[in-house]
């Protein structure tokens, strides 16, 4: 597939210069959103790869719109739209449209969940059925006896079933949030229950987090869009992000089509999500900033609009995992230590990032279910701006390799029980396709070792005594031998 190039119109549409520090005029910062548009690389890329622009980007992965915000001492340094937030009514990406943030609403939800810890109003470290009234977790001999704590709940750490959540399409009946934890009709999702011993280790759980939405209802005896609008989003001045489900009272040119991968729209333009905590926030690069850097300066004690330095030092301090903190995922990255969090929906892909010290950050939403140009944009924002550890673009060397030794490495290998990954041969290029996914090239690293440009994902070909080709090793978090079978 080749990059294509959208209108200058389409893709450069919104801009704002949110604020900027004393030692850096306007000018700078055009010059920086310039080399940021105009220099993106995948993950990993060749010395033939030349620099794309966010534009061709966008018609390369068939995303139709992206919103991006950097932060730079302790500000947002500029924010912009490109794109469409909806292709069919050429509606484009402003500053101010909003995206569903899927997972990244678990970050807010534990500032949330934080301040009645604060407040004094729940412990952390205590059963979590002292304060679910309207309904009561089912232990079962799984649990071994252990309590779930809120802090389990919050890091992922409770050993609960229910990963993430799909949504559901408009008209559809929508299930309340007991009917989800019980797995009840209209829900799509298994019953939120154990799958081992609560504190054991990590297990990601978007029904921990649903569960965690409840206590709010139960102890605050108020809607949970409300309370964390009125307690959590409007004290730090995200006063344009909701977690009301779909929205109300909201102009409908404001938020942003969600798109499959293949480029179509999704089916009533985005999917509803009663697991509001978990997946139900919308908001904007520009106003999620606003978190992301009260996060910052809490942490220094120099602020203290919903958490104070100790709870907000508390939430950002790994659990049991050694990554997984109260909402966010702790990196250390080339020295340099960042919170961070994705987010998924149907249609959406968001992730953000925001340094310990220093006051520097990003945040990419994006309306499309391939999330890829977040990446070749925070890549291209950390390198121009000098963040450590972000960016991840690695360029790999090439080599020529003949057309008769790239024919000896195609045929069919053994995946698994039921799969092959197949290698064929196009001109002077191969190309691998495990199972029914789509063919990806791959590039000569040496004489039988390629590598593709996606993922770090690497193929050795490996001869027999006789000189035959018999096996390959998959690269792909650890080493997998792979029989030639035809």
């Amino acid at each position: 597939m080749k990059p294509g190039i959208l209108s200058l119109t389409l893709a450069f549409v919104s801009f704002i210069q949110i604020s900027a520090s004393a030692q850096s005029t306007q000018k700078e910062i055009s010059e920086k959103i310039q080399q940021v548009e105009n220099n993106l690389f995948p993950n990993i890329y060749t010395q033939s790869d030349t620099p794309k622009t966010i534009a061709q980007r966008l018609a390369y992965y068939k995303a139709r719109g992206v919103s991006v915000a950097v932060i730079h001492n302790y500000k947002v340094e500029w924010a912009k739209g490109y794109g469409w937030a909806d292709d069919s009514l050429k509606r484009p990406v402003t500053v101010h449209t909003l995206f569903q943030a899927g997972s990244v609403s678990k970050s807010l939800n534990a500032v949330g969940v934080l301040k009645l810890v604060q407040d004094k109003k729940l412990d952390l470290y205590a059963d979590i059925n002292n304060y679910l009234t309207s309904w009561k977790f089912p232990y079962d001999s799984l649990s071994k006896g252990k309590k779930i704590t809120i802090a389990n709940l919050l890091s992922h750490t409770a050993g609960l079933t229910v990963h993430g959540f799909p949504g559901y399409a408009h008209g559809e009946s929508i299930p309340t949030v007991v009917e989800v934890l019980n797995g009840q009709k209209p829900v799509n999702t298994p019953k939120v229950r154990s799958m081992y011993q609560p504190g054991l280790k990590y297990e990601y759980s978007g029904g921990g987090t649903t569960i965690s939405q409840l206590i709010v209802m139960d102890v605050t005896h108020q809607p949970y869009d409300k309370y964390m609008y009125t307690q959590v989003l409007k004290p730090l001045g995200m006063t344009s992000s909701t977690y009301t489900q779909p929205p109300v009272n909201m102009p409908p040119n404001l938020l942003a089509t969600g798109y499959y991968d293949n480029g179509k729209q999704i089916p009533g333009e985005f999917q509803i999500y009663p697991e509001q905590a978990a997946a139900g926030l919308w908001t904007n690069p520009a106003d999620l900033s606003k978190y992301i850097i009260e996060t910052q300066l809490a942490y220094q004690g120099k602020s203290k609009k919903v958490l104070d330095q100790q709870m907000t030092r508390l939430r950002l301090t790994p659990y049991i995992d050694k990554s997984a903190a109260f909402g966010v995922f702790i990196d250390s990255l080339d020295g340099v230590k960042y919170f961070q969090h994705q987010g998924s929906d149907q249609g959406f892909q968001t992730q953000y990032y925001g340094s310990f010290e220093g006051g520097n950050g990003v945040v990419v939403m994006v309306n499309s279910d391939n999330g890829a140009i977040m990446y070749e944009i925070i890549n291209s924002v950390a390198k121009v701006y000098g963040f450590k550890g972000l960016n991840r673009s690695k360029l790999k060397k090439t080599v020529t390799v003949a057309d008769s030794i790239l024919q000896s490495y195609t045929g069919e290998y053994e995946l698994g029980p039921k799969a092959t990954l197949t290698i064929s041969r196009e001109g002077n290029q191969l190309l691998a396709k495990p199972g029914k996914q789509d063919k990806s090239p791959l590039f000569p690293e040496t004489q039988n070792k390629f590598f593709v440009k996606f993922a770090e994902i690497e193929i050795e070909f490996i001869k027999d005594e006789t000189g035959k080709i018999s096996k390959a090793i998959l690269y792909q978090n650890g080493a997998h031998e792979l029989k030639k079978i035809k």
